[in-house]
């Protein structure tokens, strides 16, 4: 474990897992700490140099009284610049929109992958309020946890109040409540990519590096007509399915997924234009 600061002077934790081959950047989305990506971490370590990093305000990175997206993407760079960039990066549900984000920012990365962001494009599922990021900052400022919460899992995820009863018993939801805060993070991030409406066209036109865009077969609609979407915006992006798995995807069967991804894409230098290593398809898993 190391230590890196940001450009606010907030402290970032990260784990470094494996030291060989090109530096793997992971990015965690809502409520997760490095700890959810522990055992993809492991298992991409067998070709990769894996750096996998608390967000701030979660784990043992520290936290800024004042957030702004910009912020999280001076983290992830300062991240960068510590182990040498540029790197591949993986960002999973909101921590893949906020990698899009910081690529298309600037920052040093020369492959990225995302898994399930999850965008809200059409009247698949109830999109998110337009106060929904005022009122979540209103419950966390009185510190109710479990208010906020039960507000992200019903409004944010669609979630039905039987399935949030359930899971207010189980061993997570303590680690959930210490992310909490961080909640209105995420809906910052998101920004208005929940409205039900298409993705702005122009929001990450500047990402001009190999992108693969990943969804479950078993998962909710939205979040595959979301990632459809995006993966349409561009000949440098590819759509992948992952049979039989939703949001919670499996670390085996997403690990193959990405190595054969990262492992068979490299810049051309004389042309300045990307290709794909012949025999290496990185819609399929190996």
């Amino acid at each position: 474990m190391f230590k890196v600061v940001s450009s606010d002077g907030t402290a970032i934790a990260c784990e470094r897992h494996g030291d060989e081959g090109p530096t793997l950047v992971l990015v965690g989305g809502t409520l997760m700490t490095r700890a959810r990506h522990a055992p993809l971490a492991s298992l991409l370590a067998r070709d990769f140099s894996v750096v996998n990093y608390d967000r701030r305000g979660r784990g043992d990175s520290g936290d800024h009284p004042v957030y702004d997206v910009q912020r999280e993407v001076d983290d992830l760079d300062a991240v960068i610049e510590r182990v040498g960039g540029p790197v591949l990066l993986f960002g999973m549900s909101s921590g893949a929109v906020l990698a899009l984000e910081a690529v298309a920012r600037g920052s040093a990365v020369s492959a990225l992958a995302l898994y399930e962001p999850p965008f809200v494009v059409d009247a698949t599922r109830p999109p998110l309020p337009v106060d929904y990021v005022d009122r979540m900052k209103a419950v966390v400022a009185r510190g109710d946890a479990t208010q906020a919460l039960g507000y992200f899992l019903s409004v944010g995820l669609s979630m039905p109040d039987e399935a949030i009863a359930g899971m207010r018993n189980t061993p997570v939801w303590a680690a959930w409540e210490a992310a909490a805060p961080t909640l209105p993070y995420d809906g910052q991030v998101m920004a208005d990519t929940m409205s039900g409406r298409p993705l702005p066209p122009d929001r990450w036109r500047p990402v001009n590096i190999p992108v693969l865009v990943g969804h479950g077969s078993a998962g909710e609609t939205y979040m595959a007509n979301g990632a459809k979407e995006l993966a349409s915006h561009g000949d440098n992006y590819t759509l992948c399915t992952l049979p039989g798995q939703d949001h919670n995807v499996d670390p085996h069967a997403l690990a193959p997924v990405l190595t054969a991804f990262f492992t068979g894409v490299q810049r051309d230098v004389r042309s300045g234009s990307v290709v794909v290593r012949p025999g290496i398809d990185p819609r399929v898993p190996r």
